[in-house]
């Protein structure tokens, strides 16, 4: 063994599960020449990394300046440790510890890359409503405990097929290591009934859902952290229909629009709101209405503004295909009579939407945390949240110093509770009444 070799123990804490860091770390190691092992923790990520000092130092840095787009560092530290003599660089099992110290990624809105698989054909997701990778897709709300593993998600009851497994165990591939990993042979699939709870016959749910839509017909559609009440934007009928059995009289119902183009039909946008609707949170935007309407008035009636997002799923993006769009925008609003907290679980659905919508598109991946669209605006050029839960939460807010732990709760119609720690106070996603 050179004596030039070297050995650390690396310690990276904050969101960086579930965001591809491992296969990042992986990839980083051998472009260095180190050798070891990387594992995800209970309470972040270990590394040990052997190698020639000057190596070593560049993975370091490459580490902290290179990492992937969803990761968040909070702390990291690098120890000496003693050399194995390892051949190679490995990502070995999770380990468990005592303390849960890691941040969980929130959910994040489809990428670029898996859309143009969605839409594409000749590839083997053609279509697929939960196409996913390391770059996009659920995290947050199907999560039953961390380290964040494939067993550890509401994604455990679908076994990997041979082609997926192949791409998971693959360092070149962008779903090294995906977790939500799936496809139409192996992972989760959608089903359409009617507001008896009784299958609807269809070969495609997706194609028979956009022709109830179009019909004038209000869908439950079971998301990324819970229902939504859907209907055509532009019917009048179908849109005063859903306000009065939802029991909402006024308050402004919340719009999907295929493109910032459709958007720019019936809401002015300015750069920093349009910024803020094609970000990865994919967040509700509220928008400066037009004075010559396209959409019903019974939308936001009374109202200057639309609370306006983007399709941030592969089954929204479906919805709406490809140009040309099948609608100008839907009503997307939380699936639940006023003020009630959002419905997740199918049977539930069933159970407390019968009355509002007239058929339910489901699918059988499990929600293990409801969570609401985040609603913002911007005021004085900056982002500011109105209602902040989906694509952010469980993110937290970083403080400048520890604060011991404080448990915060309110408010009583919209409430979130808050649980300092740290220099982290976690807010938690909106809860409701």
């Amino acid at each position: 063994m050179s004596e030039s070799i070297i050995a650390v123990n690396i310690t990276l804490n904050g969101i960086v599960q579930g965001v591809g860091f491992r296969p990042f770390v992986y990839q980083s190691a051998r472009e260095y020449a180190v050798r070891g092992h990387v594992a995800n923790t209970s309470s972040g990520v270990r590394i040990h990394a052997e190698g020639e000092s000057a190596d070593i130092d560049s993975f370091f840095q490459n580490l902290k300046t290179r990492k992937p787009p969803l990761a968040h560092i909070t702390d990291i530290s690098k120890e000496p440790d003693l050399v194995e003599g390892f051949e190679d660089f490995t990502i070995i099992p999770s380990k468990p510890g005592e303390e849960t110290a890691t941040l969980i990624s929130p959910d994040m809105s489809v990428c670029d890359d898996c859309l143009r698989e969605l839409f594409d054909p000749a590839d083997r997701r053609y279509r697929y409503p939960f196409i996913n990778c390391t770059n996009c897709g659920p995290r947050y709300t199907i999560i039953d405990d961390i380290p964040y593993d494939r067993p550890f998600t509401s994604m455990s009851v679908f076994p990997l097929c041979d082609q997926c497994r192949a791409e998971y165990e693959d360092p070149g591939n962008r779903r090294f290591h995906a977790q939500p990993n799936a496809c139409p042979i192996c992972g989760p699939q959608t089903a359409l009934f009617d507001c008896r709870a009784e299958a609807v016959g269809a070969q495609d749910p997706i194609r028979k859902t956009i022709e109830l839509l179009k019909a004038g017909h209000i869908l439950a559609i079971k998301g990324l952290g819970g229902f939504h009440l859907a209907a055509d934007a532009e019917n009048p009928d179908a849109v005063g229909r859903l306000r009065e059995r939802k029991g909402r009289e006024e308050k402004p119902f919340a719009l999907m629009a295929p493109s910032l183009a459709h958007i720019q039909r019936f809401a002015r946008t300015t750069p920093d709101e349009e910024r803020l609707l094609t970000s990865p949170q994919r967040p509700i935007v509220l928008l400066q209405k037009k004075k010559d309407q396209i959409l019903a008035d019974s939308v936001a009636p009374q109202n200057r503004y639309f609370g306006v997002m983007l399709p941030y799923t592969p089954l929204h993006s479906l919805l709406f295909g490809s140009e040309p769009f099948r609608f100008s925008a839907l009503v997307m609003t939380s699936a639940n009579l006023s003020e009630e907290p959002i419905a997740i679980d199918n049977d539930e659905a069933f159970h407390r939407l019968s009355g509002i919508a007239d058929f339910f598109l489901v699918h059988n991946r499990d929600i293990r945390l409801r969570s609401d669209d985040s609603i913002t605006r911007i005021i004085a050029g900056a982002p500011r949240p109105i209602r902040r839960s989906r694509g952010y939460a469980p993110m937290p807010i970083f403080l400048s110093r520890p604060v011991n732990p404080i448990l915060a709760c309110g408010a009583e119609l919209k409430s979130a509770v808050c649980l300092t720690k740290g220099k982290n106070a976690f807010m938690s996603q909106h809860i409701g009444d």
